[in-house]
């Protein structure tokens, strides 16, 4: 049976340099705060190993709070750790492909960036869509133009499955958007990561305009 999962504030860790209070330890303040609602596993590590040794205790630590753990891209982490679901880009694996890998119990997540791969989301495959960069973002060197506030509602309202904006927010737009009436949640990295206090940016992140 495929676990419930609530968009709200999204969680992408960043590299643990780049997390104030370390991967593990931002990751709970996030969560303790009271904003963080799903969290994404995203690492640079190509050794197996060190994978490994950040993302058992993580997934341990949201298994115990009931929160869902994302794996980004790696499928065959995600089944060895027994993760919620997998999130992937256009460029990785195909979502048929990953569907059949993952079966029908897991969350599987898609990154959509313009309004032709908006346009083939299947629903009967993709569980949630996020969608961006709505703004201009420096946690992922190869992001695709910003869309704007305005191009991504208009994408948004013809999403067939629950979305979440990511590129560039911070609580001020995320407000804006969830004052246009189509976003489901809001994903961030540096937002919380980076934040001196994670717990009060997760809570802010999870504001209604």
């Amino acid at each position: 049976m495929k676990p419930p999962f609530n968009l709200d504030v999204y969680l992408v860790t960043d590299a643990p340099e780049r997390c104030r209070y370390g991967l593990l330890e931002t990751v709970r303040r996030a969560v303790e705060g009271g904003g963080v609602s799903m969290v994404q596993y995203r690492s640079g590590h190509t050794n197996r190993a060190d994978l490994l040794a950040e993302a058992i205790p993580l997934h341990q630590y949201l298994r115990g709070v009931g929160i869902p753990l994302i794996i980004n891209n790696d499928i065959l982490l995600a089944l060895e750790l027994n993760a919620e679901g997998v999130h992937i880009g256009q460029r990785d694996t195909p979502v048929a492909d990953a569907r059949r890998y993952l079966g029908p119990d897991k969350i599987l997540g898609l990154t959509v960036a313009n309004e032709a791969e908006m346009a083939a989301v299947d629903a009967s495959l993709v569980d949630y869509v996020g969608c961006g960069p709505v703004f201009p973002t420096i946690s992922k060197d190869d992001a695709p133009p910003a869309l704007g506030i305005a191009r991504w509602n208009a994408m948004a309202a013809s999403c067939p499955v629950p979305i979440c904006a990511i590129g560039g927010l911070d609580a001020a737009r995320a407000k804006e958007l969830r004052a246009g009436g189509h976003c489901d949640g809001i994903a961030v990295v540096s937002a919380i990561c980076a934040a001196e206090n994670p717990a009060a940016a997760a809570r802010e992140l999870s504001a209604r305009p």
